[in-house]
């Protein structure tokens, strides 16, 4: 007999029922159920509703119950745009980009990526897991059930790999499950300066077949940007990829309007990232072409640079997501709660359509919303809950958590009034 859970008497049962992103004025639908509860069997939801219906259909006793009575009950939040595999830290960069240095002054120094390159290349798999490990709980322990990881801190064959291979192994170790991206087109390495098209030749021809022939990644994506990769060495890398099985994610549109966005529509790519210098076309582009926009509002806070455009993308009919970007550079904090506060406060986004952007809208940004993101029957139980009654305290409650326990697979993997996570989270 399988593993079953109930969860009952939630103040509100926050569902975001859905298997598609969604946009526009659909992201202030959330799907509250007053007194609400869910039931589990073996890590799939069976139900959904009301405390006593949902009792009423239980098959049996046997069920491990959680009272939820006065707190809020709402689907995983999963962090759809992730760099949490990396070796060294660049604490040194951020006290200058205090004194004023931009982040591309800072790159075309030596700085920024290249410089974690160099640490990611010398650093060991152990190593490399044990501070991925460590970042999990983390994260964990903020309601991140899910994360999409990126290497992009190798820039040659063996060392995207080496981040690839870690992502893979964490599957198995720790209860976030990792969704693995390819960013080998995250910057031009120092053996290419110059030379970026050919640096993509080098990627489309011996590092992009190994990654699909042992699928190691599901998607590939490109930092798209003036004085990285262009729009037509972006196209040329995703169309290879694409040809090899990987879906399209794009870095778009972050330090100046390029044409990343329109790219992303152009090629369907599931999501384009960042879109802080968007244009007007790219908006209206990527909502004509179900293109989820993933926003990233630590990393603008964290560089000084304006917000995306969020509050206008979604008036404009286009499915934004929200994540942390966590990444040594320009924005080292993996904190959800931080991400909620600036996506209320400075982008005006509603705490409706914020939780949106963390469950289902970020499940879509991964190509995952048939599978992860809401509480319905059939959808795998990844579920958060809250200490407080209502997910109007997730950002009225500026910058602190608010998790009490987490839910991955149906099993209690996480609670505050332990301090740590449960069976498959890695050793303290």
């Amino acid at each position: 007999m399988g593993k079953k859970l109930v969860i009952k008497h939630a103040a509100e049962l926050i569902t975001c029922r859905g298997s598609a992103p969604k946009a526009g004025v659909a992201m202030n639908e959330i799907g509250i159920i007053a007194d609400g509860a869910v039931s589990i069997k073996d890590g799939i939801i069976q139900m959904a509703g009301p405390t006593a219906q949902v009792m009423a259909a239980l098959d049996g006793n046997d069920y491990e119950e959680i009272d939820a009575q006065g707190k809020c009950v709402l689907p995983g939040f999963i962090d759809s745009h992730n760099h949490f595999v990396f070796g060294g830290y660049r604490a040194e960069e951020f006290s200058w980009r205090l004194k004023g240095d931009s982040y591309m002054e800072i790159m075309e120094r030596g700085g920024g990526i290249i410089n974690s390159v160099r640490a990611t290349r010398q650093a060991g798999t152990t190593e490399l897991s044990q501070l991925a490990l460590t970042r999990l709980d983390s994260m964990l322990g903020m309601g991140v059930t899910t994360v999409e990881g990126k290497s992009g801190y190798g820039l040659d064959c063996d060392t995207e790999i080496k981040q690839l291979e870690v992502m893979a192994a964490l599957k198995e170790q720790h209860p976030v499950e990792v969704i693995p991206t390819f960013l080998g087109a995250h910057a031009v390495p120092k053996e290419y300066e110059g030379r970026s098209g050919e640096f993509i030749d080098f990627l489309i021809e011996e590092v992009l077949p190994v990654i699909a022939e042992h699928k190691l990644a599901r998607f590939c994506d490109v930092f798209c940007e003036k004085g990285v990769f262009s729009i037509a060495e972006s196209r040329r890398l995703l169309l290879a990829a694409q040809k090899l099985g990987l879906k399209s994610k794009l870095h778009a549109d972050e330090i100046v309007q390029l044409g990343g966005a329109e790219l992303a529509a152009e090629l369907g790519a599931v999501s384009a990232d960042h879109l802080l210098h968007i244009s007007d076309a790219g908006i209206a582009q990527m909502a004509q072409k179900q293109v989820v926009a993933t926003l990233l509002p630590a990393t603008a806070f964290s560089l000084r640079e304006p917000y995306a455009r969020g509050r206008e993308m979604i008036d404009q009919g286009v499915a934004v997501a929200l994540a942390t970007d966590f990444n040594p550079g320009s924005c080292f904090s993996e904190s959800i709660p931080l991400v909620i506060a600036l996506a209320a406060l400075y982008m005006k986004l509603t705490p409706a359509e914020i939780v949106t952007a963390l469950t289902i809208n970020a499940a879509a940004a991964i190509d995952e919303a048939d599978r992860l993101g809401s509480i319905e029957p059939g959808k795998q139980a990844d579920i958060l809950i809250l200490e407080q009654p209502s997910y109007l305290y997730l950002p009225y409650h500026i910058g602190v958590s608010i998790v009490e326990t987490v839910v991955k697979k149906g099993e209690i993997v996480w609670t505050k009034a332990k301090g740590s996570c449960h069976d498959k989270c890695s050793e303290k």
